[in-house]
């Protein structure tokens, strides 16, 4: 389980077919400070397991299946991506829970300063705008927004300076495409609801 608040970001260092899975190394700094063997990392939101460690990367076992689902299919060295160890039981939740686990892929449609703030607006595929409601959560690329704008098949959110310092969302432009994971509340409330005889 994650929060959604972005600890670092990480550099991809090599990403390749291994014999068993994909092998996705990233360069950290923050991360490294107490790494274990095993932990949960949120990685643009998705998460993954720590395989190896050394002083400056971190390794990473990727399924085929999770390639496909998420924008690690887009991904290649030199990307940057957003970083999170899971909560603790002692931490601050800052965000909203997020579990790490994708539920779609979001295309950039809109990206841009107004004013002081930035704008951006992610277009998400039929079927997933039931999620998403005015001033609820969302986790795009693992980091925990606040719904501005749902309308149709795209949500809208508004972002401080500080998050697009503290994370990769700094280097997209529209068309780029995004790891999406919508609140875990709506989802739960939807199959009870579906679930119920009539």
């Amino acid at each position: 389980m994650f929060t959604g608040i972005i600890e670092e970001t990480g550099r991809v260092a090599a990403f390749v077919r291994g014999p068993d899975s994909w092998q996705l190394q990233i360069a950290a700094e923050l991360l490294l400070s107490d790494v274990k063997l095993g932990d949960s990392v949120a990685v643009n939101g998705c998460c993954l397991t720590v395989v190896k460690f050394d002083s400056a990367h971190l390794w990473f076992d990727v399924l085929e299946e999770t390639r496909r689902l998420t924008n690690f299919a887009l991904i290649a060295p030199g990307a940057m991506v957003n970083l999170e160890r899971s909560l603790r039981a002692d931490s601050r939740l800052g965000g909203h829970f997020v579990s790490g686990h994708i539920d779609t892929l979001g295309r950039v449609e809109v990206f841009e300063p107004r004013g002081k703030d930035h704008y951006l607006k992610v277009a998400v595929p039929a079927g997933f705008s039931l999620y998403l409601v005015y001033k609820g959560s969302v986790a795009i690329d693992g980091i925990s927004l606040t719904v501005a704008d749902a309308a149709g098949d795209s949500f809208a959110v508004w972002l401080i300076p500080h998050t697009l310092a503290a994370t990769n969302l700094r280097s997209k432009k529209a068309g780029d495409v995004v790891n999406l994971e919508f609140d875990l509340l709506a989802k739960y409330v939807e199959k009870i609801t579906t679930s119920r005889p009539t």
